[in-house]
């Protein structure tokens, strides 16, 4: 790739250098090929088949709702048939370890991968981290080496730089396109929980996911995972995790910091959100950037730290943050124990505080609850959310209320198909705090109905029970 270096050097120079000044010395800068890149990238990158025994619907609009699928089972059971799926990856180690999306591999029976030599080997999932949507595989190549590639630092990209998308679109063999690097910390995306990502117009498309987006170097800066698509094709519009969570997620693996839902994450500590330009406005600064801190859990790293309900958070080590997205993010790739600093801005003035990673901590303490008598929670043992108890039942979108901890078999609760992990949100329209009010307002209503709302894989429901 020395035409390239030449190309950028002459931009760089002081004296204007025209195209016609530039002489090509190789056969390599007459092509201006990416198959150098190719050829030492394509080894290493995998097909990655999935299968899985799934129901089929049933004649009913709720009959896959998570909430009432239970009930429609009892009544019209639907046939099994098994569901496949494909997807990409890259092997990361010799020993056989595979980098690919979490949504590839998800609920999988069985996952084989194919090798660019022909082979197809069955694989384990060792680690799936569905906050990230990525997933770590391990096959056994039997004693024979294996092709790798390396991890850049997604820190060193830039917008501008040429990249390109290596993987399996539409399941029609290994496919290259290039492109370049559109923008960087790309969020509003609701594609993971974390929300930034590279976004780029080399072609992606179904099947890409799990495969590498590599730099001119042969190193992988990001993982494919999405696309912006009104017909489900490639509209130019693509969005990679950078190499930087893959490489977190990688050494949480090796040092089994992982739980139910997968790496175990450092926990704020307190809430926050991104600066908008009236708020930016009302506090003195020129730009909307950085995060507000809106409250601080008593006890945890933010408090210790120093933070301050109406601090605003502009840095976080060597990196100015855009917004609360970024600081989210930042923190998520770092391990547990390591500190840094928080640049904030409290009352004009500037102010550095430490901030060190914690595991996520029992605040509040769980105080379990067993709801008794005749109600729809009956047998049902409740216990308060807090940071240790989303990481430990693997819990989505559960920050608030309580969550049911166990069902006693036989109870009203279990009849009526309540579930660990299913949170209570509302009783009687009024908002659940702690698990000591629910059974307070269990008792019948005077128009015999309950109107209890429940939260379930992330998503509400409110129940009208007679």
């Amino acid at each position: 790739m020395r035409f390239i270096t030449l190309a950028v050097c002459a931009l760089l120079s002081t004296a204007p250098v025209f195209a016609q000044d530039v002489v090509p010395t190789s056969s390599q800068q007459i092509k201006m090929t990416y198959a150098p890149v190719v050829k030492a990238v394509a080894p290493a990158v995998v097909n990655v088949y999935s299968k899985q025994t799934v129901q089929g619907g049933a004649n009913n609009p709720f009959a896959n709702d998570p909430l009432f699928a239970p009930f429609f089972q009892q009544f019209a059971p639907a046939k099994k048939r098994v569901q496949q799926s494909l997807g990409s990856g890259f092997i990361a180690s010799g020993d056989g370890l595979i980098v690919t999306n979490a949504h590839v591999i998800r609920n999988s029976e069985e996952i084989m991968v194919g090798l660019t030599d022909g082979r197809q080997l069955p694989a384990r999932a060792v680690l799936i981290d569905q906050p990230s949507d990525l997933a770590l595989l391990r096959i056994d190549a039997k004693g024979a080496a294996l092709p790798t590639l390396k991890l850049s630092d997604s820190e060193t990209l830039e917008v501008g730089d040429l990249v390109l998308a290596v993987g399996d679109p539409f399941g029609v063999g290994q496919t290259v396109t290039s492109g370049i690097v559109s923008a960087l910390a790309r969020s509003n995306t609701d594609i993971n929980d974390f929300d930034f990502f590279i976004q780029t117009d080399a072609a992606i498309n179904p099947g890409n996911s799990g495969g590498p987006l590599v730099d001119m170097d042969g190193r992988v800066v990001g993982v494919n995972s999405a696309i912006y698509s009104r017909s489900g094709g490639n509209l130019g519009i693509g969005f990679a995790i950078p190499a930087d969570m893959v490489r977190a997620v990688i050494a949480a693996e090796k040092s089994g910091q992982v739980g139910k839902r997968g790496v175990v994450r450092p926990w704020l500590g307190f809430k926050a959100q991104s600066m908008t330009q009236d708020v930016a406005a009302s506090l003195g600064f020129d730009r909307a950037q950085g995060a507000l801190v809106a409250d601080v859990v008593k006890g945890g790293p933010g408090e210790k730290a120093g933070l301050k309900t109406g601090d605003v958070i502009t840095g976080l080590g060597n990196y100015t943050l855009r917004d609360y997205e970024e600081l989210r993010y930042r923190i998520a790739t770092m391990p547990i124990g390591q500190q840094t600093t928080l640049k904030v801005r409290r009352a004009g003035q500037d102010v550095m505080l430490t901030f060190t990673a914690e595991r996520p901590a029992e605040i509040p303490a769980k105080n379990p609850v067993t709801i008794v008598g005749k109600n729809p929670l009956e047998g049902a043992t409740l216990i308060n959310v807090s940071p240790a108890v989303v990481e430990d039942m693997g819990l989505a979108n559960q920050t608030e209320g309580v969550v049911v901890q166990s069902v006693k078999a036989g109870t009203i609760g279990a009849r009526l198909g309540l579930e660990p992990g299913d949170g209570i949100i509302a009783v009687a329209n009024k908002p659940i705090t702690s698990s000591d009010q629910v059974q307070a307002l269990l008792p019948r209503p005077a128009d015999g109905r309950w109107i209890i709302k429940i939260r379930r894989s992330g998503r509400d429901k409110t129940l009208i029970l007679n």
